[in-house]
């Protein structure tokens, strides 16, 4: 066994196994992987090899279609049959919404280049003709999947990863992982130790067990699955005497199963309430190919409605139950990525469609690892989406959750209740009690919008499905209202949404705003730092604001700040909430370790709420002696002000386009704050907005969001942030590539389209944009602008089709309407309104 190597994997199951293999086909060649005990013995044996391409995630959807199509060319470059199942994968809709979820997907997937078949119910009975087609609407199709043998798939990308110079060291269990003087690994094992410049964990059901090591709480905890395997039917029997394809892989979504044909009989798997955590502190040293009980009364509901939709499915015995643990994180999807505070420590665990997923997760981890970040945008799966709130007694509430939810349908609007509220801000209360209908972001209560009061929906309003999936709406209020119907199209919140818009407009609103992320950075060479690192010019004057953008070394937008430098050599950085990990652990590696910049992460410390509208000024004088005038506070600039009796920084910047102010204060003093604006507001009739309110005003003024039109996929430029990068001032990441690919020519250009003929539905980001039936370009996000009073889109689209006045084609759930390019912000182009 060697004593070092570049990289060490650990874990020998499917994911592990193609990273490796992927490491040393992008030609690291010194790379080592150690399994405990054999290749594929903790869940990977156990899996039904399905291979979903269906995902409503724009990364997780490429993941899985580079994994189809390397999956497809495997054999042919090891000699190792994975026996790979062409057989197609269809999934079946009972009602309208699950067709609308179905339609949004359709255009997802034609944006990342996966084929989607649309069939008819008597299209499905040609193929399946042991399904009972009564009742559907209709289903789709993705003709080039199906299903694969774990094991051998495993094995031939292990003889890929050998091929190429790797080395594999079974039945070596990893006892410790400690960090050198000189910044390497050291990862100890039971048949020695070895020296490492980077570590990838892909543990699985050890991921607990790992993390340990490594001093990190991973937001991973496997849940129980359960699959039944029938005895062989007699129709099956005859169709594969008489030589008829593969039936393929079956999914009633609105049942929450997926069922195929195996060895003459047919496989069944639910995804069921009720389904326990397990592992949740690891297995035992001893685990290897483990199953737990079957408990088929859990799956009862499930069995009822496979017998009616395929009755051959009850009409022969039970074979095999399979019991086995799958690795969940609180919201489905994975993390693949860097390790949060520790360099050179990557994750690629909680792939609770691991099979499916492998491939293109060893593929981008690999390619982040060798080449400093990946291909494709990867924030839905960054391993830095969740903070330290996702501890273990959250996991084991929310993966059981997400697990129950697989097959729900996944609406734009979908908020799940589980470990809620958690985090919450002193003013929930107040914002509950004025209405507020919230979401959760980064373990965050915030207000989406506001409810009238006493305002509720009826069963008639809801006009929830006889299925057996038939949730349709946000949990409901304390006192029992259902207040939300979700949707793919406009529903029941959007007039109210739209007089907390035309409020904002035309008088004053007041938000809530303080999830967002905050750092303080300080130190002698503090400005120097940043000056290399963000692509804008960081403001000379105290007091003044700048909007900056920190690159990729390939030019593309990583993260976005608002930078203020609030004392003299002190400066105040502010980004997404959702992002909080994420941006400050990338600030943290980036930082210089001779003390020379200090950064001190301070988001819990303050709040802030956003006034915004014409009558702002009028409210916040009332409350303060400061000058607001122009000349003495103007935009993009900030200031520590008395308001009424509390204190704060207050920022003239906000992100809806109207004359405002942030208030970024003690968090202790919320209340009072919140309270005298309130009163102040009371005679221009203010109004409290959340943040739906928020993003249709922005998307009136073309305002970017990470990681929609801001992502490593797209250069600065070609996001249309030129006013916010300055080659010229001097280097700074991603600078020489970004001037590079200008000179080159760009690949996209971001625009603004209003979108023509719609009646109930918006874009929201994913759909396709053609010119003349031709692919184009993508929509990032949309919404209906009620200052304008238009369906607009942002999009990023091929260059040629970019200039103002073209006309496009956009399709939303399936149908066409014409899209026009519009010069960027319709409302208020030259800022007047900021400015005022």
């Amino acid at each position: 066994m060697k004593t070092s190597a570049r990289v060490v994997v650990i874990g020998g199951g499917v994911v592990g196994v193609s990273t490796l293999y992927h490491l040393a086909k992008k030609g690291w060649s010194d790379v080592v992987l150690v399994e405990r005990h054999e290749l594929t013995s903790g869940s990977t044996w156990h899996a039904a090899g399905l291979l979903p391409l269906f995902n409503l995630s724009y990364s997780v959807g490429q993941i899985h279609k580079y994994s189809v199509n390397l999956y497809k060319s495997l054999e042919a470059e090891t000699g190792q049959n994975v026996g790979f199942k062409v057989c197609s994968n269809i999934r079946l809709a009972r009602t309208r919404d699950r067709w609308d979820e179905f339609m949004y997907y359709a255009g997802v997937a034609e944006t990342i280049g996966v084929k989607v078949n649309k069939l008819t119910p008597a299209q499905v009975k040609e193929i399946w003709p042991l399904c009972e087609t009564d009742g559907l609407l209709g289903a789709i199709q993705h003709p080039d999947d199906g299903y694969i043998q774990p094991a051998d798939l495993t094995q031939a990308l292990a003889k890929g990863a050998r091929n190429r110079g790797a080395e594999i060291y079974r039945n070596t269990a990893v006892i410790g992982i400690e960090k050198k003087p000189s910044g390497e690994w050291l990862v100890k094992t039971d048949k020695g130790d070895i020296s490492c410049e980077h570590i990838v964990s892909a543990t699985g059901n050890f991921v607990r067990q790992t993390g340990k090591m490594l001093g990190l709480d991973i937001p991973v905890i496997p849940v129980e699955h359960q699959y039944i395997v029938t005895e062989p039917h007699p129709l099956i029997q005859e169709r594969q005497r008489k030589g008829l394809p593969e039936m393929g892989v079956l999914r009633e979504a609105d049942s929450s199963w997926y069922m195929r044909e195996e060895n003459g009989g047919l496989l069944l798997g639910p995804y069921e309430k009720g389904a326990p955590c397990c592992y949740i502190d690891g297995p035992t040293p001893e685990a290897e190919y483990e199953l737990f009980q079957e408990d088929l009364d859990r799956l009862a509901p499930h069995i009822e409605t496979a017998i009616a939709r395929v009755p051959a499915f009850g009409e022969v015995g039970i074979k095999k139950v399979y019991n086995g643990a799958i690795a969940y994180t609180p919201d489905g999807s994975p993390i693949v990525g860097p390790a949060w505070d520790l360099k050179n420590v990557w994750l690629n665990e909680g792939h609770s469609f691991g099979v499916t997923a492998a491939g293109g997760a060893g593929w981008q981890l690999a390619e982040w690892i060798v080449e400093g970040e990946p291909t494709i945008d990867m924030m839905g799966v960054d391993p830095r989406r969740f903070g330290p709130y996702a501890s273990r007694g959250y996991l084991k509430v929310k993966n059981e959750e997400a697990y129950a939810n697989v097959f729900t349908l996944h609406y734009p609007d979908e908020e799940r209740p589980a470990a809620r509220p958690l985090k919450t801000v002193p003013n929930y209360d107040r914002m509950k009690a004025l209405g507020a209908v919230f979401g959760s972001v980064y373990g965050w209560e915030r207000p989406g919008w506001f409810a009238p009061k006493g305002y509720s929906l009826s069963e008639k309003d809801l006009d929830m499905p006889d299925t057996l999936l038939r949730h349709n709406h946000a949990p409901p209020t304390e006192d029992g209202r259902i207040v939300e119907k979700w949707s793919f199209r406009r529903s029941n919140y959007f007039p109210f949404v739209g007089e907390e818009c035309l409020a904002v407009r035309d008088s004053v609103g007041l938000q809530d705003m303080s999830p967002f992320a905050k750092m303080e950075v300080s130190g002698p060479k503090a400005r120097e730092w940043l000056d290399s690192i963000l692509a804008n010019r960081i403001p000379k004057k105290q007091g003044r604001i700048a909007l900056c953008h920190l690159l990729t070394p390939r030019g593309g937008v990583r993260s976005e700040f608002t930078v203020y430098e609030w004392a003299p050599g002190r400066f105040y950085l502010v980004s997404a909430g959702a992002y909080e990990r994420h941006d400050h652990d990338t600030l943290k590696k980036l930082a210089p370790t001779d003390g020379s910049v200090i950064l001190n992460p301070i988001t819990t410390r303050l709040g802030v709420l956003v006034l915004a509208g014409p009558n702002s000024r009028n409210v916040l004088q009332k409350l303060t002696d400061a000058d607001l005038s122009n000349e003495a506070f103007p935009w993009l600039s900030g200031q520590p002000i008395s308001v009424g009796h509390t204190s704060c920084h207050a920022l003239r910047v906000n992100f809806v386009g109207e004359l405002g102010w942030e208030f970024h204060h003690p968090i202790e003093q919320q209340n009072a704050l919140f309270d005298l604006l309130m009163e102040a507001g009371k005679e221009f009739g203010i109004r409290p907005y959340g943040i739906k309110a928020m993003s249709a005003l922005s998307i009136e003024k073309s305002y970017r969001l990470i990681p929609r039109e801001l992502s490593i996929e797209y250069s600065a430029y070609e996001s249309g942030l030129d006013r916010f990068v300055h080659p010229n001032k001097g280097n700074f990441i991603g600078r020489d590539a970004l001037v590079k690919s200008r000179e080159q020519g760009l690949a996209w250009n971001f625009v603004t389209l209003e979108v023509q003929g719609v009646k109930d539905v918006d874009a929201r980001g994913s759909e396709p944009i053609y010119s003349k039936g031709k692919l184009i370009g993508r929509a990032t996000n949309g919404g209906f602008g009620w200052r304008v009073n238009k369906s607009l889109a942002l999009a990023m689209v091929k260059p040629e089709f970019a200039p103002a006045g073209t006309e496009l084609e956009i399709k939303i759930l399936d149908k066409i309407y014409v899209a026009t390019v519009i010069n960027e912000s319709p409302y208020d182009p030259d800022n007047a309104k900021l400015r005022a």
